[in-house]
């Protein structure tokens, strides 16, 4: 590997990659979220007849056969395949060419569950029909590495290489971990993102069991509600992000077209409980303050907020607390939109999709919208750009990711 002197270095975007409940690719999602669509209905990929919740918000027209072909999706998980899907959009928005330059170019994807439904199958076939019935891919195909794992195999790229896991903060903390492989020299380029495929009935019984999940199973288009008096929890999504994370002076020897200068990243634990999140969001509050210090900006340089709003009581509420300590009064002048009101809870690719939608935001100077905020809940109280969206003055963004186990991450993004 090239040694290289990582003082002063910047990490820039030059790759973007999505399948997600709104879109199969960067444009199609970015379209739907820009114009209030939603994405949620009754689930299809699973009979969830018996369960609380029986909704989801899933990607659509995906046939991976077609995609990655009959061997490839025989091997693995759903997971895999939408990381895959993901990565290839992003690698040759890039155009990076990791046939030369491999050994330099590392990936970093993460998942909170990996294959779930894999493992979900494998005990039922070890119950039902013994051992002999397990599937020698199970293992494989299960872990949560195996993203990052098949993505390398597919580019040959051979730099550094493993998944973070860190509930729903995944996508969010492997992007600002990648950026920190390039700003100490160990890679010029990462493949960086999350990818989750939960809608799997052992997941949705499980979050049930919680009462984390939202079971307005009669009307889906208006159960994810972030921010709203009314809402009564999440709603389960699936999806993929993967960018493609560069240093600056790389990518602009090689005239990459740039997206954005990720210029900030905060990661703080709240040591508060396993899944609830601190009451007045101090963790949130010391990883937002730290990726502000890192990027070097103050309120008053922050045009968007992409939030968590996972249109839960605690979440919604201890994330508005915790903007509001940071910003001061300037937080109410910050728009500030959940666009799981449109695409659910991706889980551990959560900040990796927002990231990318937070990205557009910046580059179309445009805020999409948060749907279904009806009745603003009264601990709500900052702007998060009702039901329609809306265009934002120049600045940069933000992204929030808060996940059960009390992991908090924060993302700045800029024009360069």
């Amino acid at each position: 590997m090239t040694q290289r002197d990582p003082a002063g270095r910047r990490v820039v975007v030059t790759g973007l990659g999505a399948i997600t409940p709104l879109g199969n690719d960067v444009a199609t999602t970015w379209a739907h979220c820009r114009s209030g669509t939603n994405g949620i209905g009754r689930t299809t990929l699973v009979e969830t007849g018996d369960l609380a919740a029986q909704i989801a918000a899933e990607v659509k027209g995906f046939d991976p056969e077609e995609v990655l072909g009959k061997k490839e999706t025989r091997r693995s998980s759903r997971c895999i395949q939408l990381a895959l899907v993901a990565a290839r959009e992003a690698v040759a928005d890039s155009g990076l060419d990791i046939a030369k330059e491999g050994d330099d170019i590392g990936v970093l994807i993460g998942s909170g569950v990996g294959g779930i439904e894999v493992l979900e199958r494998a005990v039922l076939a070890l119950d039902h029909d013994g051992p002999r019935r397990i599937s020698p891919f199970t293992v494989p195909s299960m872990i949560a590495d195996m993203p990052s794992g098949m993505v390398s195999i597919e580019f040959g790229a051979k730099g550094p290489n493993f998944a973070v896991v860190s509930a729903c903060s995944s996508g969010a903390h492997a992007i600002g971990e990648a950026a920190e492989w390039i700003r100490r020299g160990d890679a010029v380029a990462v493949i960086a993102g999350g990818a989750e495929a939960a809608v799997a009935r052992v997941a949705i019984a499980s979050f049930c069991a919680m009462q984390a999940l939202s079971t307005r199973n009669d009307d889906p288009e208006h159960a994810s509600r972030p921010f709203d008096v009314d809402r009564d929890g999440f709603v389960m999504g699936e999806g993929a992000g993967v960018l493609i994370l560069e240093d600056y002076e790389h990518a602009r020897a090689r005239g990459a077209t740039i997206h954005a200068e990720l210029v900030g990243y905060g990661a703080t634990a709240d040591a508060n409980h396993i899944t609830q999140p601190s009451p007045e969001g101090e963790g949130a509050v010391r990883c937002v303050e730290m990726a502000l210090r890192h990027a070097g900006r103050s309120a008053r340089d922050i045009s968007y907020i992409n939030a968590h709003g996972t249109s839960t009581q605690l979440n919604d509420a201890a994330e508005t607390k915790a903007i509001k300590r940071v910003f001061g009064d300037a937080a109410y002048s910050i728009p500030m939109s959940s666009t799981k009101s449109m695409h659910g809870h991706l889980l551990g690719a959560a900040g990796a999709v927002e990231s990318i939608i937070s990205i557009c935001a910046l580059k179309d100077r445009f805020a999409p919208p948060t749907i279904n905020l009806a009745h603003p809940d009264p601990e709500c109280d900052l702007d998060y750009v009702p039901n329609v969206g809306r265009e934002i003055r120049e600045g940069a963004v933000m992204s929030t990711s808060f996940g059960f186990g009390g992991h908090n991450a924060c993302v700045i993004f800029d024009r360069v």
